[in-house]
């Protein structure tokens, strides 16, 4: 099987590649006024942190004054999850935050300077051609290109279609990296008023801000139409198509999602009471964030705050487990790209004590990807007591070919501009789950979002363990699945069920 591509960020395997409100500033302190603070030592490249204090004392002027003599600026407070953003050029600001009194964690969220010097993104889905297009042929009550998503009936969303296409009153956030409400199978759906940019940890509510640049990936779009491509006789259908869905764009022009990004994204959604989060990616610069470095410990505590205030104000969030086929169980793992934006190097970890986050933190539905026969695709990450819950994210069609009329065991979705195209990932998997979850919530509207995940996990389909497990059938086994058939290392509770989703 191909090797993870060492600068790969984003969630998800394009065509093409190897498988071809508590949103407020500081009291009294308005964002230019907070620049202004002075810098201890402003001889290094500017660089943004996070401090982590006691849930409501992220606006005390004790705080605050603390920072600027650290060396930092305030950019935003979070004070309902003790967050703050801020900036700084001085290599000793996390150091000395640390050691101020009521201070939990801190830590650089990056080693690149602001902004972000790279302009790599996960690469070219493959495109569907004018002929491809006009060579479908939908059947009645069908959108033009739904023959050729095998995932739909994978999960039963066409069966759970003929008895609801969701409710209005749900709203699935897409945070990622933009979402193109222009395009035709999205804007019928789209929530304007959920949606933000929250790249800089701040959020930006100009009209438009949530968009993909025009040299931006396409990853969110194609994972916003999975979710709610409306079922308006254009292109592909979702899985909820009937209920609405929002963008936080939390990814840069180089494609990276850093840590104040994640948490203005959860917040944000907290805040405009959405009931689903979907997560693909994971939070850079570390694929792994261990909990014995100071710096990496404090983006866990404080994307772990954010997510869990999400939680509390009903979201279910639901996060991508990988491409990289890691046993997220195993005792060690060896990461060969983090940081992702320094200089990466072959670095050991154990998974007890190094999280994927927002994926491994408590209170997250982790997904892991099938393929179109339904087994796990071969670059999906998977471990026992990690997965709970599995999802088609395609794969290879060398591995995992669809009946026909589907021709591509890859996902089809939309991509800005209009167009539609191939994706596989465990970002792929991810909107099929949360599209269930929009459709439980929109069955059950009062569910908490607890009793949303313990449905979710209730209605999955089981499946067993796939043993052996040998998916490019060179004789040898490519991955070790445990667990009996209703909670195992490959599948969790088992494949996302669309149909029990609107009927129980």
């Amino acid at each position: 099987m191909t090797a993870p591509t060492p600068r790969r960020r984003i969630l998800a395997l394009p065509a093409g590649m190897a498988l071809a409100t508590a949103l407020a500033l500081l009291p009294g302190t308005t964002a230019s006024a907070a620049g202004d603070a002075p810098a201890a030592a402003a001889d290094g490249p500017v660089l943004s942190y996070v401090v982590n204090v006691s849930p409501g004392h992220a606006a005390s002027a004790r705080v605050q004054q603390a920072i600027a003599r650290a060396g930092g600026s305030v950019v935003i407070a979070y004070d309902r999850i003790g967050v703050i953003v801020v900036r700084s050029a001085d290599p000793g600001f996390a150091r000395r935050i640390r050691a101020v009194r009521g201070v939990d964690s801190a830590g650089a969220t990056r080693n690149a300077p602001l902004p972000a010097q790279s302009t790599t993104d996960v690469g070219t889905p493959r495109a569907l051609s004018a002929d491809e297009i006009a060579g479908v042929r939908a059947a009645d009550g069908q959108d033009p290109l739904e023959p050729l998503q095998w995932d739909l009936p994978a999960i039963k969303a066409d069966k759970a279609h003929e008895k609801t296409l969701g409710s209005r009153d749900v709203t699935v956030a897409v945070i990622d990296t933009g979402v193109d409400d222009t395009h035709p199978d999205i804007a019928p759906n789209f929530d304007r008023r959920a949606s933000a940019n929250c790249v800089s940890g701040k959020p930006d509510t100009t009209d438009g801000a949530w968009r993909p640049g025009a040299s931006e990936s396409p990853h969110g779009t194609h994972v916003a139409g999975e979710i709610a491509a409306a079922k308006n006789g254009v292109g592909v259908t979702g899985v909820a198509p009937g209920v609405k869905v929002a963008g936080i764009k939390v990814a840069d022009p180089g494609g990276y999602f850093y840590t104040e990004a994640v948490v203005c994204g959860f917040v944000w959604a907290a805040e405009h009471h959405v009931d689903v989060t979907n997560n693909s990616y994971y939070t850079d610069p570390w694929y792994f964030n261990c909990s014995a470095d100071p710096d990496q410990k404090a983006l866990v505590d404080a994307v772990a705050r954010a997510s869990r205030y999400a939680e509390r104000k009903g979201a279910v969030n639901v996060a991508a487990a990988g491409n990289e086929s890691y046993d997220l169980a195993s005792d060690s793992i060896t990461d060969p790209v983090s940081p992702n934006d320094g200089t990466p190097s072959d670095r050991v970890i154990d998974p007890h004590e190094c999280y994927d986050i927002p994926t491994q933190l408590p209170g997250v539905v982790t997904v892991s990807a099938t393929g179109a026969r339904g087994v796990k695709s071969s670059f999906s990450n998977y471990g026992l007591g990690v997965i709970d819950i599995a999802a088609p994210g395609g794969d290879s069609t060398a591995y995992q070919k669809p009946e026909p009329p589907a021709t591509s065991g890859l996902i089809l979705g939309p991509l800005p501009g209009g167009t539609w195209g191939y994706m596989a990932g465990t970002s792929m998997a991810t909107p099929h789950v949360a599209g269930v979850a929009a459709l439980i919530k929109s069955t059950h509207p009062h569910a908490p979002a607890a009793a949303v995940k313990a449905l979710l996990y209730a209605q999955a389909d089981a499946v067993p363990c796939t043993d052996p497990y040998d998916i490019d059938g060179d004789g040898k086994a490519d991955a070790v699945c445990e667990g009996p058939k209703n909670r195992n290392g490959f599948y969790g509770h088992g494949t996302a069920d669309a149909l029990d989703a609107v009927t129980r």
